[in-house]
């Protein structure tokens, strides 16, 4: 068992040293929306709300077009109810957006709790390689936020969603910026050694 933890944690390692630079770029690019998000909550939220109504448009229509193009009654009729259902999801996110942010912001709060849960998880695998800790606090802060908007919900439904949607891609992006730093150094410290072996 030991081995094979062993194995996948070099194999993760490996990996992590190969793409350190798209990790740090995507971990800035995260960050910095984090931040604009965290700004203006409320517009954040809107924009999450109008986006997802049309999100679950588009899906309604995706059901309706196989509703009629597919064979059998039963068929027909189960894609049918779920057209309808997705429409009448999208048009109350895109017409009244309230209740979209309210919607939004349990699903955001199971989806960051799930995301802390898994960032923990991986900090602990990553253990002890360079930035493990930074993805694991970005785990506990992930619940922590997840439990208070909870704890405060529905009075917090009208920023909450911006708000744990610019935290999450914020503390997100700092674990990933941790981690490629911590590839980066790794690799530097691989080459330093081959050319010492070299040279020696």
């Amino acid at each position: 068992m030991s081995t094979v933890d062993a194995t996948e944690r070099e194999q993760l390692t490996n990996t992590i040293q190969d793409t350190w630079r798209l990790l740090m770029g995507v971990g800035v690019v995260l960050t910095l929306v984090g931040l604009l998000a965290i700004v203006t909550p409320f517009f954040t939220g809107i924009t999450l709300s109008f986006l997802f109504g049309a999100y679950l448009i588009v899906g309604a229509v995706a059901h309706l077009i196989h509703a009629f193009s597919g064979r059998g009654w039963t068929g027909f009729v189960f894609q049918l109810i779920l057209a309808i259902i997705f429409a009448a999801g999208g048009l109350a996110f895109l017409f009244n957006p309230l209740v979209g942010l309210t919607a939004l912001t349990l699903l955001l709060i199971a989806f960051f709790l799930v995301e802390g849960f898994i960032e923990l998880a991986m900090g602990f695998r990553l253990r002890p390689e360079r930035g493990w800790l930074w993805v694991a606090v970005s785990g506990v802060a992930s619940v922590l936020v997840a439990v208070l908007v909870w704890l405060s919900f529905p009075s917090s439904a009208a920023w909450a969603v911006g708000l744990l949607f610019g935290i999450g891609l914020f503390t997100s992006g700092l674990s990933m910026i941790a981690t490629a730093m911590g590839g980066r150094a790794a690799v530097k410290e691989a080459t330093t050694t081959s050319g010492t072996e070299t040279s020696g």
